[in-house]
């Protein structure tokens, strides 16, 4: 890995100002000015975090929910009435409601939205397990910007956030799956960052967890070839129900630890796995796009 190195955030922004004017999730301007569509066509996870819990309905607002799933043909059509309604939008993502390296899916999908819609940025969340593996398939269905969730690197704090890992039907719990989990991610970032893609990492802050770790989160994906970072608060459930989540104080520690590595997208809004809308105008078109929610979820 390359030698750490204070980020200069004017070469960040020339170097990918094609990409990060135009996307409302890493650009404080394109946040309030362009819209993004998620796609929810991911239906299993590969991991399971303590403060994570899947469901199909209309009325949370957060990560891992969406009214339904969709197949990657659906998805097309989705995005074609998406436009009609938000031509503003820029931005195809897909994160979740599962992760999107776990299954084929959400490759499949981004192949058929290249084809179709090749102006538009596509961008991928996922946990980062398979993400070294997968970076050639990731940069052949044309997407530009990648998402990894990096709650620690360090086993001893990441075990008590993520329960499990299931690795190609490998089942690895605690310690072990922490740092396998921690390697993974890291040499996946450094993978697909090699071969030009933009990479955020997204890391949640936990009181009493990892609000200590987050520096050092920000140190080592910048290492790995990160451009920016986005800590966002705990939305306690699931085995964390319990958990309060940071006030203003910490978050706002946390985010300024991180910065002495990577720039900070302080502006996320936690969204669904099939929201719709430009961000930082709270209208959210989901709604028109959708019918009833499902009921089933997977991990696997």
């Amino acid at each position: 890995m390359k030698k750490i190195r204070n980020w200069p955030q004017v070469e960040y922004k020339e170097k990918y100002s094609h990409l990060v004017k135009k996307h409302p999730c890493f650009s404080e301007e394109a946040h309030n000015t362009f819209g993004r569509i998620h796609l929810p066509v991911s239906p299993a996870c590969n991991i399971q975090c303590r403060f994570c819990k899947r469901g199909f309905n209309k009325w949370e607002n957060r990560p891992g929910v969406s009214r339904r799933m969709l197949t990657p043909e659906e998805a097309v059509k989705i995005v074609e009435r998406a436009l009609a309604l938000c031509p503003q939008i820029t931005v195809v993502g897909i994160a979740g409601p599962g992760d999107t390296l776990a299954t084929d899916h959400a490759l499949k999908t981004f192949a058929l939205i290249d084809q179709k819609f090749p102006w538009l940025i596509k961008c991928l969340s996922t946990n980062g397990l398979l993400l070294k593996e997968k970076a050639e398939q990731i940069i052949n269905v044309g997407v530009k910007t990648v998402t990894v969730t990096v709650n620690a690197i360090d086993p001893m704090v990441l075990k008590n956030i993520c329960a499990f890992i299931n690795y190609h039907g490998q089942y690895l719990a605690g310690e072990n799956a922490a740092r396998w989990l921690a390697l993974a991610q890291l040499r996946g970032i450094e993978k697909i960052a090699q071969l030009g893609v933009v990479v955020k990492i997204n890391t949640v802050l936990i009181p009493g967890v990892n609000e200590h770790h987050v520096e050092e989160v920000a140190r080592l994906t910048a290492e790995a070839g990160a451009s920016l970072i986005n800590v966002i608060p705990l939305i306690p459930q699931h085995d964390l129900k319990n958990c309060r989540p940071p006030d203003c104080q910490e978050l706002n520690l946390a985010r300024t630890a991180a910065e002495k590595y990577l720039p900070v997208f302080r502006h996320c809004k936690q969204c669904r796995a099939d929201a719709c809308g430009i961000p930082g105008a709270k209208v959210d078109l989901a709604n028109e796009l959708y019918d009833e929610p499902q009921l089933t979820f997977s991990h696997g």
